[in-house]
């Protein structure tokens, strides 16, 4: 019914993803597997919701009624056992607008707020943008599985006196869904330790069985008292030019400060098709997730056999969640910018070189497999023949 191997031209379309390659120094005729947004048209249910709109013909100031925040409330419940209240809900034009606020909202100018690297570079930039203390705690690699420092972690929120930590749930890019039990033990240091917590959630919709999903705010009342959750249907059905996002507050405390700091930008309103989009998604979207997500697994056995059978140098690194497959090349021995220079210029596929997520990705690259097979399979191959 959904033909997810169909390729759609995105060039000329104002795509930062295809239409920026040359403005940012890689050649014209790249494969682009970098940035997180999918190759496929969203869901048909969504499109009509916003044909809707748009034939209507008035975009004036707009706000989502009850039945959304009920759409919205129903979805958390079933997706992810997660029950929220409407009084809860901040909405926000993205996740990264919601990061900076809670930067301004919970902490001042050279205070501290801490990351576990490698991760989404946003993180640091907003950290930095907003003259705050940047910290990093380094995740660590075993087995082909990507851990927490949890002694490191503490200390470093000791020795920094850490007012707030930005959480990757699931992690962006190594691909961890993070368990009940390592969830509660960064909240425990979290309450020891007077720091509030920001999950950004927003790949939680792609998750690989049998990992769940585990929100942050439903480890303890403690917990969810101490936290912002946000998220966004953006990632899950391709909205994220949309620009909206929701933020679950339970401390009216932390909610107000929150609010308040969001209203100081003059953005008090959110995105007319941003929400239209996000109802028609969680009211009408399910089958076209299921569908996708099967095209999601079968692209991940496809790039894990092509490895192993062209490219036994190559580890990948198995995700637990995300759309984002993290590979490590370093057997190649390529210093970080010849790995780059040689996929880049010489594959002529361009992917997020590991170093962009922090030091601890030297000799990783980042690939996003939500695309046609077709292409994926022309990405690899380009790879594969370079590196030989």
């Amino acid at each position: 019914m959904y033909d997810f191997n169909k390729i759609t031209d995105r060039h000329g379309t104002n795509a930062i993803k295809y239409d920026l390659a040359v403005a940012r120094g890689k050649p014209a005729d790249v494969l682009s597997l970098w940035v997180a947004d999918m190759d496929f048209p969203t869901a048909p249910a969504i499109l009509e919701a916003l044909h809707e709109k748009v034939n209507h013909g008035i975009f004036g100031y707009s706000v989502p009624d009850e039945n959304f925040y009920e759409t919205v409330k129903n979805w958390q419940k079933t997706e992810h056992d997660f029950d929220i209240a409407r009084h809860w809900v901040v909405t926000t034009p993205g996740v990264v607008f919601a990061i900076a606020c809670a930067i301004k909202a919970f902490t001042r100018e050279g205070e501290a707020v801490i990351i576990q690297t490698p991760v989404y570079y946003p993180f640091k930039n907003m950290i930095l943008a907003n003259n705050r203390k940047l910290v990093t705690s380094s995740l660590f690699e075993k087995d082909g599985k990507w851990q927490i420092d949890f002694d490191d972690f503490e200390k470093k929120i000791v020795e920094n006196d850490v007012k707030l930590f930005i959480l990757c749930s699931p992690h962006n890019p190594v691909g961890r869904v993070w368990s009940r039990e390592e969830l509660t033990r960064l909240s425990e240091i979290c309450l020891k330790h007077n720091v509030i917590v920001f999950a950004d959630e927003i790949h939680n919709d792609f998750v690989f069985e049998p990992n769940k999903h585990i929100v942050f705010s439903t480890i303890s009342k403690e917990a969810a008292w101490n936290s912002v959750i946000s998220t966004s249907a953006s990632k899950t059905f391709n909205l994220a030019g949309l620009q909206f996002s929701v933020n679950f507050i339970q401390n009216p405390v932390l909610k107000k400060k929150f609010h308040d700091e969001r209203d100081k930008t003059g953005y008090d309103e959110p995105s007319l098709m941003g929400f239209v989009a996000t109802q028609a998604a969680y009211e009408h979207g399910k089958e076209w997730l299921t569908a996708l997500k099967k095209h999601l697994v079968e692209n991940l056995d496809f790039v894990r056999n092509f490895v192993k059978e062209n490219l036994p140098k190559v580890r990948l690194i198995e995700p637990e969640g995300t759309y984002l497959l993290w590979l490590d090349f370093s057997a190649y021995g390529y210093s970080d910018s010849e790995l780059d220079n040689l996929i880049v210029n010489k594959a002529k596929v361009w992917l997020d070189r590991g170093t962009m997520f922090g030091c601890e990705g030297e000799g990783y690259q980042r690939i996003n497999i939500a695309t046609p097979r077709p292409i994926l399979e022309e990405a690899l191959k380009r790879i594969e023949k370079n590196l030989k």
